[in-house]
Order: C-alpha cells, then structure tokens, then sequence
C-alpha cells in the first residue's frame, strides 16, 4: 500500500493562491521551509489544499506526537468543549489540570513531590523558569548553551543561541545571560576528539568561566536541552550531564531542562534527560503535550517552586479543553505502548539513514535517540563542511515527491515523526529522502 500521492507538482495553484494571500496579511517575520498548505491531516498523512497526500515527518515541528486528529483526543476535545473551553485557572478552579498536575509529576523524572505552573506555549514556560530560577535562588546571573533555542521572546531570546537573525535588532537582551559551548562532539568547538578530551567542555565551565569572569554564587540557573534541537539534534556523550550536575550542585546552581522538543515519549522515553540518568531541578514540556492545542508546563519540586501567590500567572493558561487533550494524548502513548516502538521505529530509521551514511559522501553524521533522529549533510566526509545547498536541495526534493522534512542547525536534516507512524509510510518516506540525497551526491 502508497501513502504518498503526487497528483499536482507542489505547490499547485490553490496553495500558490493561499501563499499569496498569507504574505499580503500576515507578518513577514515568520518563515516557513517550503510552501505547504495544509487541507487535512490524520495519522502520519497530511493531503494539502491541491489533493496531494505527504508523509509527516516532522510532527507539525514536534507537536503531533501521537499523529494528527488522534481518535481518543478529539473526543476528549470534544467532551470538554461541550461542558465549558474557558474559566481562568489563575482566578478560578477545574478538576482536569489537578489530574493532569498529577500525571506529569508522576511521568517526569524524579520520585519526590512536585509542583506545575501551566502557560501556553515552550516559550511561556522557559520566561516562567528563568523568573522562577531568579525568585527561588536570589541570583540573576544564567548560563545557556551555543546553539540552543530557548523560544523568541526577550527572555526566552535571551537565552538562544541558535541563528544570529533571531536576536538581530533586538539588543539589549536580558542581561546577566552566559553562553557556553555545548558539547558537539561531531564539530568540537575545542578541537577535540570524544572520549580522549576527558569531557574538556564541562571543565571549560569550570576553570574558564565560573573562575575567571562569572561568579558562580550569582549563578540561578543553567537551562539547557538534553538533546539540541534547533542547534543540529546535537547528542552529548553519555556521561555528560552527570558531570554538568555535579558542578552546578557544587555552587548550588539549579539545572532547568528545556524538554519542549525532546519530551513527551520523543526520544523512546518520557523526557530526553532519562537517558543521561540526571534528575533536573526543573522540567519544561509544550509542543507535543497536547497534540496541537496550545498549553505548557513548569515541573518541578515543591521546595523549588516556592514562589507565591500573584507571582506569575497566565489567564489561558491550562485550558481545560487543552488539559483534557493533554491527558489524553498521554493515555494514548501509555496505552498504545509508543514509547518502546519509538524505540523500536527509531532503531530502524537510525538503521536506514547510517546505510546512507556509507553510501554517500554527502552524509557526514547521523545522530539521536528513538525518533529524534538528525542526518548532517556536508560536502564531504574529510573536510566536514557544511553542505548547505545540497541539504536544502534534499529537503527540497523531498517534500515535492511526498516527504515532509525540515532541516536544522546549519546543514542538519530532522527526523521526527509521530510516534506512531506505520512502518511502510516511514520507509516510503526513507526511499524519498534517499532519492534526494543520491541526487545531491552526484
């Protein structure tokens, strides 16, 4: 059986119609990667406006994680529209964000009481952590990572590092912000090689940083992303984050874990960091909590949110339409067991695309964890340059033969698809982007 059905050559002319009218209303500081116009989507399959069907594999930029229009959620959504879709959490009180309260303190790592501040969106719950952060420690001072992207506000800006154009014109950024290296072994900013350097990144922390410019006793927090996303699906080596966790708690500073990608069953486990064995002092979750409908989450333990009332707050904050998404789109990856077929998908996918990684000198590196998957594409394998085209050119071809992928980091394809995708769309999908990375290789 074909998932993929090409009837139109993309973008044909209802989407050209839609792309017109969008860039003539909507604010032109939004990019996009290609002009996909959606008319439907179910499951792994997206059909757009012109009758052409794609597979998905990029989850609606992570938030699709149990697929699109998922049965057992758009009844939930259905139910809880029908009973009320509004009544301010931050004034008032509903049973379903107390059940969900419940269920991601039990799912996020550590085995101790917490508590959870909800907002709408990745970006709400990273200004949410940095205030709590300051509040909770009495310190202004963060440390973040090269390469991380933190959202767009101006405190979320502040702490991204991912792409120079999300930060131009927007200076002064929140001060007392500490960029550091993150550890990329594929393209060390120190010029070493894994395992000989000894983990030189996080000493770099110590002896270059916290010792000479930074005081680490003004130092609230280090917010980083156990796996970078927009940086390149970055994987650090395996003992990384134990090593990170032992300095900060050396000066007392909190580690807060931006899981706003790499969270909700993503990785093959419930948040990213499990696979480090590092319990964060904060957990941040969004894009695929709630399979679309817009809602957050701040973890973390109850001595630690210590703030009090009128401290912060959101009025749309924890919807009870978006908190009953959320609970069920939880039941679904705990029902359908998708955290071991993520595993199992991912360690398929990884299977395909380090064959291609032999196959085509154009293939550098091939990184992640279950279906967090990137291929970094160079010009060649020697000299490791970045081969920005030639990615360009395979997402390009992709997505016009049915594939839906999106790129990262400088020259990195993604690959993220729900988690539940069957088996032959992936490969159907896999064949597409081959045939696009064979075409650039020549």
């Amino acid at each position: 059986m074909r998932h993929i059905d090409i009837k139109t050559a993309p973008p044909g002319p209802k989407a050209r119609k839609v792309v017109e009218e969008t860039q003539a209303t909507l604010s032109p500081s939004i990019d996009r990667f290609y002009p996909l116009v959606v008319e439907s989507a179910h499951g792994s399959l997206v059909k757009d406006v012109d009758g052409n069907t794609y597979v998905d594999l990029n989850s609606g930029l992570g938030v699709l994680g149990v697929g699109s229009t998922p049965e057992r959620v758009v009844k939930a959504v259905a139910r809880q529209s029908g009973r009320f879709m509004h009544y301010s959490y931050t004034d008032f009180y509903y049973g379903n964000i107390a059940r969900l309260a419940r269920k991601l303190s039990a799912i996020t790592p550590g085995r101790f009481e917490k508590r959870v501040y909800f907002g709408n969106s990745g970006t709400e719950a990273v200004e949410a952590a940095i205030k709590l952060s300051r509040y909770r420690s009495g310190r202004q001072r963060i440390l973040a990572f090269t390469g991380a992207f933190h959202g767009r506000t101006m405190g979320a800006v502040s702490l991204t590092a991912s792409k120079p154009r999300q930060m131009k014109g927007f200076s002064p950024l929140l001060p007392g912000v500490t960029h550091v290296p993150y550890p990329y072994c594929y393209r060390c900013p120190f010029g070493q090689t894994y395992p000989e350097c000894g983990y030189f990144c996080v000493d770099y922390i110590s002896d270059q940083v916290l010792d000479k410019y930074v005081p680490a006793d003004e130092v609230s927090s280090i917010f980083f992303e156990p796996i970078q996303g927009e940086g390149g699906y970055v994987v650090p080596p395996p003992d990384y984050f134990r090593r990170l966790q032992k300095l900060a708690k050396g000066h007392g500073i909190m580690l807060v874990d931006d899981e706003i990608q790499s969270g909700m069953g993503r990785t093959g486990r419930w948040f990213a960091i499990e696979h480090f064995g590092v319990v964060p002092d904060m957990v941040l979750v969004a894009k695929a909590l709630a399979s679309g409908l817009p809602l957050s989450a701040l973890v973390a333990g109850k001595e630690t949110m210590s703030w009090g009332p009128g401290s912060h707050a959101s009025t749309f904050g924890a919807n009870p339409v978006a908190a009953e998404a959320a609970l069920a789109t939880i039941g679904t990856i705990e029902d359908e067991g998708l955290l071991a077929r993520a595993r199992r998908t991912g360690g398929r996918l990884m299977k395909r695309l380090l064959e291609m990684k032999e196959k085509y000198e154009i293939v550098g590196d091939v990184r992640g964890k279950g279906l967090m998957v990137g291929m970094e594409i160079v010009k060649d394998k020697k000299g490791k340059e970045s081969g920005v085209k030639e990615m360009l050119g395979i997402v390009d071809y992709s997505w016009r033969h049915g594939a839906l992928v999106i790129s990262c980091g400088k020259s990195t394809i993604r690959f993220f698809p729900p988690l539940n995708i069957p088996q032959d769309a992936l490969d159907e999908a896999i064949d597409v982007v081959e045939e696009g990375v064979r075409l650039q290789s020549r």
